[in-house]
């Protein structure tokens, strides 16, 4: 049988692609990223692959120190390049990263789905919907906020970039440890935990937006 990956990622994307035409706007951008999410969370999952078996196969190892590194720059890269090239604006790049993050995430679960179909239970769907996938939605989204301050400040684009780049790794590793250990749970509601105070910034951010126009 040929690669699941790439049946799934041709049977998502081949509609989308269709949907971004029709688009216009704000719109086809958001789908656009989701789409960069798609694409980039098949390439890594190619390149983990690669590293996992220069690793001797230890899947515990490379999930928790490798794959983190490796998703979350090649994750920023579409983020970053937006920022860069067209805009910095929050009120842009926040949205486009979220969709970067839940791109990815989409295409993630429905790969291991697909491979492990009949272990999985909604239990399972539950927490790769509700923790796993937000998770990278979350560290998506901070790179973007970061990039959105760095960006104004020449002097520390270049450290402030890297800085981003390492808090999202080391809180992805953290999360990929602890649902691996004996304290899994805690893995499981860091991301709402992570969350929430961020969607409280979010809407208060914007509430004071509209105040003050």
């Amino acid at each position: 049988m040929e690669n699941i990956a790439y049946i799934l990622f041709i049977c998502l994307v081949a509609p989308m692609l269709f949907m971004v035409l029709m688009l216009r706007g704000r719109s086809r951008l958001l789908v656009g990223y989701m789409l960069l999410g798609v694409f980039v969370s098949l390439f890594v999952s190619e390149l983990n692959t690669i590293l996992l078996s220069q690793c001797g196969g230890d899947m515990l190892y490379v999930s928790t120190t490798v794959t983190p590194v490796t998703e979350e720059i090649v994750k920023a890269i579409p983020i970053l390049f937006y920022a860069v090239v067209f805009s910095d604006n929050r009120d842009r790049v926040m949205p486009i990263a979220f969709a970067t993050g839940v791109g990815f995430a989409m295409f993630e679960n429905m790969v291991i789905l697909a491979q492990n179909v009949e272990n999985v239970t909604i239990g399972w769907a539950i927490i790769r919907g509700f923790s796993t996938a937000l998770m990278h939605a979350i560290c998506s989204v901070v790179v973007g906020y970061g990039i959105c301050l760095v960006k104004k400040r020449p002097k520390l684009f270049r450290c402030g970039t890297f800085a981003l780049l390492t808090l999202a790794s080391i809180y992805h590793g953290i999360f990929n440890m602890l649902v691996q250990s004996e304290y899994k749970y805690l893995g499981f509601f860091l991301p709402a935990v992570t969350y929430i105070p961020l969607l409280f910034k979010h809407y208060r951010y914007y509430k004071n937006k509209k105040g003050a126009l």
